[in-house]
């Protein structure tokens, strides 16, 4: 029998060891690659927690749980599996005990930082939202909110203070106007994001409407695409702004025209943003409206069979790009999920106008639409139903939900725009705000979130009203994102000024909240990931005279017509920190 040191020595005597040879270079053998946990190479059994729950049991079964047990039983009864993990797939999350502050997020156990309420997220799909509805989102928030709702960059509404024991009648409410919550978290097909002037704008490419309607009827609820590696965004736009985030989504459809076809969409893979941000990557093809289901179908079974499922960190569809590249990734998509060649088509050039179609628009009917903004996404069920009410008493079409926060009324006749941007207004929505309040967003924060270490909705909003008092008269949008953790839920990394919030030392030494700064990113004209700057946090208190700072310093030195991405790209980092005012950059 040969021993283990017989094997590595070639000794016959184990108890006298050969000197030591160290084998050559070429000799040496690489470490075979760990597998990734992709189902199509064969990797089927759960490589971590989150893939056993959701081999133990589908997710989308939760629901006969909450409706026939938990809700009768109340919170208390509740599995810590289902708690944690498979209520995601039905909209919901335990939020965050009121009173443990940004320290406590990644120190304590999940159960200690569970409240026995729920944020429940409502899906739109970019769906056009009638009075009805509104109204009875706006019950909901009242009746079983305490009155909160936030609109989300996801285009979803978003509620707070939810009890488990509520759920089965918000859902019967719901769904008896068409809203759902399935799906609207968990590793899943995600809510849709859609064009909110779709079929009504004057320089519209297409209309995709129809092919959100059918992505959602086929495959949203169905158990072939309930068990993905993570979570699977969507994205779809015919018009040329590209007023859905395009570059950040996992699957995104973007309006284009082929010279011999006409209008259909091209398709751009692997964006996200998070901890490790990426653009999407263009194929640079042509798919017309009617295949736009299908090719969707096989995006999303590519990610289910060979998304990484080993390390939840790198289990998004932008890793796998990454690897493969863009033309493996074609490949793979139409030899083994389309069976057909896509058609070739140069990729539509960037937008070089604003998509959150704030202000008065006319539609190409002959009808106007409304791009109207609350404060930081923040809103109201008591708004949410006069905002009903308002559609019904002007005879709009209804209101779409935006990427940015923000919302649209859609098909006002010209002669009662006036009198709505009024109403609109008293109610707290703004049809011609500041481009402070337009260009401002925050994810939910500290307030609600488990993940949060600051606040944002409120800094937020004080941050909007000290500097609409301070610069009044901006001239031109700076987009502000205020996010609460590294999540970048708000998108840091892709804003003018990015603030991702972290506890920081403030000038005694104490440990307070604060911001670490991006500069520079955006979408659209000029896509791309913000400046970080190296070793430089601002604290939540002097964030008012940084921004301040930063914002003058641009007005200041900027060139005609020079944005503000452009101007950092050449600032001094003096001025980027903050360090100079506007009255040492004259």
């Amino acid at each position: 029998m040969t021993t283990h040191s017989q094997s590595r020595t070639g000794a016959s005597d184990p108890s006298t060891p050969a000197p030591a040879a160290r084998p050559a270079p070429a000799a040496r053998r690489s470490r075979p690659a760990r597998g990734e946990g992709q189902w199509a190479l064969g990797y089927r059994e759960p490589l971590n927690a989150n893939e056993q729950s959701k081999k133990d049991d589908n997710p989308l079964n939760v629901r006969a749980r909450i409706e026939n047990i938990y809700s009768r039983r109340g919170f208390a009864s509740i599995d810590g599996g289902d708690l944690r993990g498979r209520f995601r797939w039905w909209g919901l999350y335990t939020q965050r005990k009121p009173g443990l502050d940004g320290g406590k997020t990644g120190a304590l156990a999940p159960e200690e930082l569970d409240d026995e309420f729920f944020m429940l997220r409502v899906r739109s799909d970019g769906a056009l939202l009638g009075a009805e509805q509104l109204r009875v989102l706006g019950a909901i928030s009242t009746d079983f909110g305490r009155d909160t709702a936030d609109l989300t960059d996801r285009q979803n509404v978003q509620y707070h203070w939810i009890r488990i024991e509520d759920v089965p009648t918000i859902w019967q409410r719901l769904e008896a106007v068409g809203l759902q919550t399935q799906e609207a978290c968990g590793d899943s097909p995600r809510g849709f994001l859609g064009s909110p002037v779709a079929g009504v704008a004057a320089d519209e490419i297409i209309d995709g409407t129809s092919a959100l309607e059918e992505i959602k009827r086929r495959y949203i609820g169905d158990p072939e695409f309930s068990n993905l590696p993570r979570k699977f965004k969507t994205a779809l736009t015919g018009h040329p702004s590209q007023d859905v985030a395009p570059e950040i989504n996992d699957v995104s459809f973007v309006g284009t025209v082929h010279p011999e076809h006409g209008p259909g969409f091209d398709l751009w893979v692997g964006g996200g943003l998070s901890t490790n941000p990426m653009l999407a990557q263009k194929l640079g093809v042509w798919i017309p409206l009617e295949d736009v289901p299908d090719v969707w179908e096989g995006v999303i079974s590519v990610f289910r069979d060979y998304g990484y499922r080993r390390l939840r960190s790198r289990a998004r569809l932008k890793f796998l790009l990454a690897d493969w590249g863009v033309e493996r990734f074609r490949e793979v998509l139409e030899e083994k999920y389309l069976g057909r060649t896509l058609v070739d088509c140069p990729s539509p050039p960037v937008p070089t106008a604003n998509g959150d179609h704030i202000g008065v628009h006319r539609q190409k009917d002959g009808l106007f639409y409304l791009g109207v903004t609350p404060t930081v996404g923040r809103i109201s069920g008591t708004v949410l139903s006069r905002l009903g009410d308002l559609v019904e008493e002007y005879g709009a079409a209804g209101v779409r939900l935006t990427a940015y926060q923000k919302l649209v009324v859609l098909g006002v006749e010209e002669e009662r725009v006036e009198g709505l941007v009024a109403a609109l207004e008293r109610i707290g929505l703004s049809t011609r705000p500041s481009n402070w309040r337009r260009s401002t967003m925050a994810c939910t924060g500290i307030e609600f979130c488990k993940l949060a270490i600051v606040d944002t909705k409120d800094r937020a909003v004080a941050l909007v009203s000290e500097l609409e008092r301070r610069i009044p008269d901006l001239d031109t949008p700076i987009t502000v994102n205020v996010n609460g953790c590294p999540n970048a839920c708000a998108r840091t990394q892709v804003a003018d000024i990015g603030l991702k919030g972290q506890l920081v030392l403030d000038d005694d030494g104490n440990q307070v909240e604060g911001f670490q700064v991006h500069l520079g990113g955006g979408l659209g004209l000029q896509p791309g990931l913000g400046k970080k700057l190296r070793a430089h946090k601002v604290t939540s208190a002097a964030l008012d005279d940084y921004v301040t700072n930063v914002v003058t310093g641009y007005l200041d030195e900027r060139h005609d017509g020079e944005s503000f991405a452009s101007w950092v790209a050449r600032a001094d980092d003096e001025v980027l920190r903050g360090e100079r005012t506007l009255e040492a950059t004259r």
